[in-house]
């Protein structure tokens, strides 16, 4: 590098020299808030990136709601097997199933079917206030 080039155009340009003397002069401001921008962009990146604790948070929380969902499936599945398998050897089990399903009756029996109530509308009860 040519030295004396270097110093001939800082001499002809003394705004260079004054401009590197104030940075000079306040390099310890300068890093401390560039080390603050540092602190506050990863505070941030920690808190809302893609895998930060709010993405945590939220994962965590489907991860307990799935967790429930698997036990009370697991519950209707074993409720279900044992269904299947009273059905498959338990007479009992399948002459009930077939009076409920089927509205089958014994020989001298009757069955007694209820008509389903109608559902009342929202709109007679209004007027009637």
């Amino acid at each position: 590098m040519n030295w004396e080039r270097l110093a001939e155009f800082i001499e002809q340009h003394p705004f260079l020299l004054w401009a590197g003397a104030r940075i000079y002069g306040a390099r310890r401001k300068l890093a401390t808030a560039a080390m603050s921008v540092l602190v506050v962009m990863l505070a941030y990146h920690v808190v809302f990136a893609a895998n930060g604790m709010v993405a945590y948070q939220r994962k965590r929380a489907e991860h307990e709601k799935l967790r429930q969902d698997i036990l009370r499936l697991q519950q209707e599945n074993n409720r279900i097997s044992q269904r299947v398998r009273e059905l498959k050897s338990d007479p009992r089990a399948i002459e009930r199933e077939a009076r409920e399903q089927l509205k089958y009756a014994r020989p001298g029996e009757v069955v007694y079917i209820s008509p389903e109530p109608k559902p009342q509308s929202s709109t007679a009860t209004a007027q009637k206030r």
